[in-house]
């Protein structure tokens, strides 16, 4: 499947979740690897005007999980984040922020994602740490 035609799959995924009402946007999903943005705005910030950490680790969270499921058959098997820590190192001015993550740890069970959140100047704003259980669907 091509690039966009998976992209363009996932966002319509997230329609009506929390992803899309934080404006959240899929721009790469691949095994292994899943690049997502969101915006620095009203539905992100805390009320001094930051990005809040929580939108920051929801950001991290959804990029963790979809790139789980990317990779799993979805019909038999569930994808939970069980756990997740955030470092938050710094903060932006920018109006958007880059989630890149990336898979560390692939076992039959537990996956383990490494997403770093940057703005477009490639400052490091988070560095977050996401496991996922794998769970087979009961029939």
């Amino acid at each position: 499947m091509k690039q966009e035609n998976i992209t363009n799959f996932v966002n319509n995924l997230c329609k009506n979740t929390l992803m899309e009402h934080l404006g959240m946007q899929f721009i790469e999903v691949e095994a292994g690897r899943v690049v997502a943005t969101m915006p620095v705005d009203y539905r992100t910030v805390q009320p001094m005007g930051r990005l809040h950490g929580g939108a920051t680790v929801a950001l991290a969270e959804s990029v963790g999980s979809i790139g789980s499921s990317f990779i799993v058959d979805t019909e038999k098997f569930h994808v939970l984040g069980v756990e997740i820590s955030a470092s938050h190192i710094g903060t932006t001015t920018e109006n958007e922020v880059i989630a890149l993550g990336t898979l560390i740890h692939h076992g039959k069970s537990s996956h383990v994602w490494e997403i770093r959140v940057q703005d477009k100047n490639d400052k490091l704003i988070s560095l977050c740490r996401l496991t996922c259980r794998i769970i087979p669907k009961r029939i």
